[in-house]
């Protein structure tokens, strides 16, 4: 049978630091500087949110960076997309784990779109209107611009040049990360240092770096912690696997996952400076707010504070010398940074739509299109939004749990000896192999029945109409393992027939 696999997949990254910038473009984007601030202040304690980034720090070690050289393996390996290679290396009963992975970061493409429409639209208005210089000024934009049409439009326009962007396939997309990262870079650090000038940012520091030791025993603090490394990283999304797939053999894996995971969780730390220094500046030194004040504020700027970096960063950028074009210039560097996660987003179902024999402009249009529709909800009302970004949050966590099973089906061994012992690359020692095999499902399963079990002794946990109980990640959970185990044997039979 004459194969009918889409020839921009035998596409290779040209360099190694090519691959690096575009895994970094994964891994580095609005969940650093958007979700990473807002997550640590929903996690904060009355004393500090030192303890958050305790765990924060354990799972970069213990989960997202053992995942992502299993992803990078797996990608290298089979040179497929997320369900071709849980196929080839689990099997095809167990394909439909692959699914689930995809159908999660697709999830949570819908209402990434949206989120990078935000910084267009901040882009703009900082650079054609005036700074805010106060908190009802910022306030007014951003509730301006949640109450009109015009999230719509930059969800499109987001949506549009993401699929642009992987047109032409890897090429394309190691061209506009070598662009991207290195100015969202610079434009973090110039931001991070004026914010640590600003008189009282350094309360805001101590506050982020004080841990308060008691939140430990709370399973919350290590969902979250859990969750958002996973949304950091990329780890556990298939994201890397998909990227990897473009890997050259002589490129290692090993030095390039510890250098993807750390070099993102630096960022996210940067992110969380600013933000933090700036909020405490202006909230308790200009203003005399309290601290249980000013927390309660960061807490409620916007739904789980998802307003958070958008309503206090152009304040920030007021206090600056030179700020209206720095401001300018973090929108459009936020915006950048969004741009070099959506594309990856894209990239994954349409590279599971190519293995099943779909040509890539048809599959482009195809995941663009469908994502555009299923994103219309979070673009409208920030209380979907909010649902989405945590029921599909929670559940990076059963995607790692796949991952981690597929390469046991494999062989843990066998993949570590033949992938990642080479010698151009960092040595894996056996630690990788148990962590894979014990601490990433132990601590899935542990921290899931953990939570599950305290989730019912508070609110509506029973109702799945509640944006944020059990029951809503349940029910959305239920439908899509359902939906992914019921099409497995068709999605088998189609990868089958296209790779023929």
């Amino acid at each position: 049978m004459t194969n009918k696999i889409d020839s921009s997949i035998h596409q290779r990254f040209s360099s190694r630091i090519g691959f690096l910038l575009s895994a970094l473009g994964i891994a580095i984007g609005t969940g650093n500087i958007w979700r990473f601030p807002r997550i640590t202040a929903q996690s904060g304690g009355e004393t500090g949110a030192g303890a958050f980034l305790i765990a924060w720090v354990a799972f970069l070690f213990m989960w997202s960076i053992p995942l992502i050289i299993a992803e990078y393996g797996l990608g290298r390996t089979f040179r497929k997309g997320v369900v071709g290679s849980f196929m080839r290396a689990a099997g095809d009963k167990f394909a439909w784990m692959g699914t689930f992975v995809s159908f999660v970061a697709t999830a949570i493409t819908f209402y990434y779109s949206v989120v990078v429409g935000w910084c267009i639209f901040y882009f703009i208005k900082m650079l054609t209107g005036a700074l805010p210089t106060s908190t009802d000024a910022a306030m007014q934009i951003w509730d301006g611009y949640q109450s009109s049409g015009w999230p719509l439009l930059f969800h499109a326009i987001a949506m549009a040049f993401g699929a642009w962007a992987i047109w032409r396939g890897v090429s394309s997309i190691e061209k506009v990360n070598k662009v991207l990262i290195p100015i969202l870079f610079g434009i973090v650090i110039i931001s991070v240092v004026r914010a640590l000038t600003l008189p009282g940012a350094w309360d805001g520091i101590a506050y982020l770096f004080t841990p308060q030791w008691s939140q430990l025993v709370h399973p919350k603090i290590w969902l979250e912690a859990l969750t958002q490394n996973a949304w950091d990283t990329g780890a556990g999304w298939g994201l890397l696997l998909t990227y990897a797939a473009y890997l050259k053999k002589e490129h290692g894996v090993v030095k390039s996952a510890f250098i993807t995971g750390i070099g993102n969780n630096t960022v996210s730390l940067l992110a969380a400076l600013m933000v933090f220094g700036t909020v405490f500046s202006i909230l308790q030194t200009e203003m005399g707010m309290a601290r249980p004040e000013v927390l309660e504020i960061m807490k409620t700027s916007g739904p789980a504070s998802t307003g958070l970096t958008f309503i206090w960063m152009p304040q920030l950028f007021a206090r600056m010398v030179m700020g209206h074009p720095i401001a300018a210039l973090f929108f459009l560097g936020l915006t950048f940074a969004g741009f070099s996660s959506l594309i990856a987003l894209i990239e994954l179902p349409v590279r599971v739509c190519i293995d099943a024999g779909m040509k890539r402009p048809v599959a482009i249009l195809t995941v663009a299109g469908i994502s555009y529709l299923l994103g219309i909800p979070s673009a409208i009302n920030l209380n979907i939004l909010g649902n989405q970004d945590f029921v599909w949050g929670v559940a990076l966590m059963i995607s790692g749990a796949f991952v981690a099973t597929t390469v046991m089906k494999y062989g843990v061994h066998a993949l570590r000896m033949n992938e990642f012992q080479r010698d151009n690359d960092m040595h894996l020692g056996a630690w990788w192999e148990w962590v894979i095999k014990l601490f990433v499902p132990v601590a899935a399963l542990i921290l899931l029945v953990w939570w599950l079990s305290l989730a019912t002794t508070f609110g509506q946990w029973y109702n799945p109409f509640d944006p944020y109980s059990l029951m809503t990640c349940v029910v959305q959970w239920a439908i899509a393992l359902g939906l992914c185990i019921g099409f497995n044997r068709w999605l088998v039979g189609k990868n089958r027939h296209a790779g023929s």
